[in-house]
């Protein structure tokens, strides 16, 4: 069920608290996340009970208290219950004060302080550190969870995205965490995440968002997937992942995504890799080089979103998500624009949220790239060619050797779902014939 809000300050005129963080506590879980500079918006999931809704600890609580609260909620000290039972779920009003003595403090300023991963604050393990010598520093970063966003639709997409995840795996060392976008997931595919999880050595998490109904929409599906590629990255995830990684679901990776984790963006908020321009035949596709797209970029490269890297403390931080939906409500009234949602609207904004350009090797794709680079290729994106409009599956075999041996690890793996689905089905037939 959904929560939505709206959290101002009425001691700045009503003005949106943006970047202010909420937790939202139930009997099994807690949640959490960012007030969006837009209308104060906010959004949480949860199942149905009495919810418990508070500032989160830091600085949203140092700076901030819960002052008033409207809807089906009521305010008990520094926090709000909620009981949730409605299927349509609940709107709150929510009037954010700051403390006395806290003025002159600012919420987005302060917001790059994110607690660790494991939710310790000023605890042992932060006294510890100081103190760990060069290998205890070596052990962490091998430790550290490397986390890979990704969304597919339909069943081909589902196997594609199997085989991406079992190449991430093969090359690294750390502990990996996908994310998958479950709005558009078949439900035999979420009934599998399970035992593939369990099977290749990894964890799995859905994550949903419902798109707010003051956001311009899409009407066609394609646009809506790329639409949550691009609009929600600061809200999708808990606020303690600090970096992600968005791999296409058919893509193939050939490299320890660890590097790419450690990169210095120079203080950019994500980082993209250019389009390949070694292909003289696909020039007449290159539409970023001519017209709109030239003038706008001025001499910049035009980046392709297959892969790209997101530093979530730096994004929240400078507030890019505000400045990206702010600019995709203006774009999008009209629609032709925005064709590419999820290449064309960073890309459009790259003078004012900057793009870390990657090195040509993170994406290798036969249709822009030679086949000379291919060797360096540390992920090969089956991207579409549309001179020959190759099938997908096709394309994926000619190219990667190593995809098949990937392909047949998932199919046993599902093979094991699929037994297991069936015999739980026939003692359920023949309990109910008893």
């Amino acid at each position: 069920m959904i929560i939505e809000g709206s959290s101002q300050d009425p001691g700045q005129y009503n003005n949106p608290t943006k970047g202010l963080q909420y937790t939202l506590t139930s009997r099994t879980d807690v949640t959490d996340t960012i007030v969006m500079a837009n209308l104060g918006y906010f959004q949480l999931k949860a199942n149905p009970g009495v919810l418990s809704l508070a500032l989160r600890d830091g600085a949203s609580s140092e700076i901030y208290k819960i002052a008033k609260v409207d809807g089906k909620a009521q305010l008990n000290g520094d926090k709000v219950t909620i009981s949730l039972g409605d299927l349509t779920g609940t709107f709150l009003t929510v009037d954010a004060t700051k403390r006395a003595g806290m003025e002159s403090r600012s919420i987005s300023e302060e917001n790059q302080n994110v607690q660790p991963e494991d939710g310790n604050k000023d605890g042992i393990w932060d006294s510890l550190k100081n103190l760990v010598g060069k290998g205890d520093k070596e052990l962490s970063s091998v430790n550290e969870t490397i986390n890979i966003f990704s969304v597919a639709s339909g069943h081909l997409y589902e196997r594609m995205l199997g085989v991406m995840m079992a190449s991430v795996l093969k090359h690294t060392k750390n502990p990996v965490k996908f994310w998958f976008l479950k709005n558009y997931l078949s439900p035999k595919f979420i009934q599998s995440v399970p035992t593939i999880a369990k099977a290749l050595g990894c964890e799995i998490e859905f994550v949903q968002y419902k798109w707010p109904s003051w956001l311009n929409s899409q009407t066609e599906k394609q646009r809506i997937i790329w639409g949550y590629k691009i609009l929600f990255l600061d809200v999708l995830f808990p606020l303690n992942v600090k970096k992600i990684i968005f791999v296409d679901a058919d893509q193939i990776v050939r490299a320890d995504m660890k590097e790419l984790i450690d990169l210095d963006l120079k203080g950019a908020p994500y980082a993209y890799t250019p389009f390949c321009d070694d292909r003289p035949e696909m020039d007449g596709f290159r539409f970023w080089k001519q017209g709109y797209w030239r003038n706008h970029l001025m001499g910049r490269k035009y980046h392709i979103s297959a892969l790209y890297l997101i530093d979530l403390q730096r994004f929240r931080q400078i507030s890019a998500g505000d400045r990206l939906r702010g600019q995709y409500q203006g774009l999008s009234q009209d629609p032709n624009s925005l064709a590419n949602l999820d290449q064309d609207l960073p890309n459009n904004m790259i003078h004012h949220v900057p793009i870390y350009s990657l090195p040509q090797e993170w994406l290798w794709c036969e249709t822009w790239c030679s086949d000379a680079s291919k060797s360096s290729a540390k992920t090969i994106d089956l991207c579409n060619n549309p001179l020959t409009k190759e099938p997908k599956l096709e394309r994926a075999q000619r190219i990667a050797p190593e995809w098949n041996e990937y392909d047949m690890k998932l199919k046993k793996i599902l093979e094991g779902v699929d037994t297991a689905s069936s015999t739980a089905q026939k003692t359920k037939s023949e309990h109910s014939e008893l």
